[in-house]
């Protein structure tokens, strides 16, 4: 059976998205959209180290877009998750000191030139009678849709100041005087009798 991924023509850079993420679907592809915008606004290439960092404030499937296209990932600490279930996404340039918002403007409107196919399954899925083919099909729309307008459509950007987050934090590790379990020093809490414990354990004592 073919999936959405296979009838979609896709640029390289979006079928990698879609490898990493699992497959294609329009929260993919909201962060996509972005990544490919911050790029062409600040000049970005994909982070080697922290020199881009996104900040986002959500957790949806769009972080993962920007994880592959920007390199903003956990491990490095240049990716921020600030989870107010909020559509919005800041990306910043250290180099440049620039930082741009990108906020979603309101509900998902199709725009496509399958309107009455796309009301039709949109309907059956609301009440909850959408077939998975029909499911599938509602879901390439969307993404064949988004992909296409104008990213104006979709997104407000918004300039900001230059906030600049702070580097990774390093530190020794520690063995938690509870678990044992070795821990960041820096994350550590100091007890009142002076020993060091992880939080897990500090809060059970």
């Amino acid at each position: 059976m073919q999936t959405a991924a296979d009838k979609l023509p896709m640029p390289d850079d979006l079928k990698r998205c879609v490898e990493f993420h699992g497959h294609i679907c329009p929260g993919l592809v909201y962060g996509y959209r972005v990544a490919k915008e911050a790029m062409e606004l600040m000049d970005l290439r994909r982070a080697t180290d922290e020199e881009v960092v996104a900040i986002c404030e959500n957790d949806s499937c769009a972080v993962d877009a920007l994880q592959v296209m920007l390199g903003t990932v956990a491990g490095k600490g240049n990716l921020i998750i600030k989870d107010f279930g909020k559509n919005a996404y800041t990306v910043l340039n250290r180099s440049r000191r620039q930082a741009y918002r990108f906020s979603r403007k309101t509900n998902y409107e199709y725009k496509g030139k399958d309107k009455s196919t796309f009301d039709r399954l949109e309907a059956a899925f609301a009440a909850g009678q959408a077939s998975e083919d029909e499911r599938r099909e509602l879901r390439r729309l969307k993404v064949d849709d988004l992909l296409t307008r104008p990213f104006g459509d979709i997104f407000v950007t918004t300039e900001v100041p230059f906030e600049e987050p702070l580097y990774a934090q390093l530190d020794r590790s520690e063995p938690c005087a509870f678990c044992g379990e070795m821990t960041m020093a820096a994350k550590m809490v100091k007890l009142s009798n002076g020993r060091l414990a992880c939080i897990p354990c500090s809060q059970k004592s």
